[in-house]
């Protein structure tokens, strides 16, 4: 039996990587994942305006360093009220520093005058996946729902505790949720299933080159 094909993950968020490993190995993708940390590959600039910039310049980065097929997502959470935002900039919403309280507090505090059936809000992500010669593929998940207030849920990461997901049908907050049940709605594995329809062929290419 062949070993499965190392691809390298551009995160250096643990949670973010066992989230990946579940949804895939659950869609029957065996691959060994591995993180950008793991390799010692320097974090790209995210200077992109969008999702799929980011992604995009996060997965050539890992894939020209490592001569791996290399994967990446940008994600983030999109309030309607506030125009979009935090949207690309949710991981450092509160600054360059910020921790997840610190950027839920600041969410909170931009709504605090706006009524709770119009804090609507999705979260969103863009999955790419780019081999080193440079080939790539680029997919979207999304996930409506809305922001609550106050917190509730100790699972998940960011802005889970905050957010209602439409698809729950139960008021429970992401954070509420196990892992099993927010990957069978969350955005991210919208975006990595539909990756992982896609990921065998580009595998096979990248293994023929």
């Amino acid at each position: 039996m062949s070993a499965a094909p190392r691809v390298v993950v551009a995160t250096a968020n643990a949670h973010k990587l066992v989230e990946i490993r579940a949804i895939l190995a659950a869609h029957g993708v065996e691959v060994e994942l591995v993180s950008m940390i793991d390799l010692g590959v320097p974090s790209p600039l995210e200077d992109g305006d969008t999702f799929e910039a980011n992604a995009l310049i996060k997965a050539h980065a890992c894939a020209a360093a490592t001569g791996l097929v290399a994967l990446a997502d940008d994600s983030g959470l999109a309030v309607d009220i506030l125009d979009g935002a935090p949207g690309v900039d949710s991981a450092y919403y509160a600054g360059p520093r910020a921790d997840d309280d610190a950027n839920n507090a600041k969410l909170l505090a931009a709504l605090t005058d706006v009524p709770p059936d119009e804090r609507t809000a999705r979260f969103v992500c863009v999955a790419a996946a780019v081999v080193p010669d440079g080939s790539e593929v680029v997919v979207r998940g999304e996930m409506p729902g809305h922001v609550v207030d106050p917190p509730r849920g100790q699972h998940g990461f960011g802005y889970d505790p905050l957010f209602v997901a439409d698809a729950t049908g139960d008021g429970r907050t992401n954070g509420e949720l196990t892992p099993a049940e927010k990957d069978a709605i969350s955005h991210r594995g919208a975006a990595f299933r539909a990756l992982a329809d896609r990921l065998p062929a580009l595998l096979a290419g990248a293994t023929e080159q």
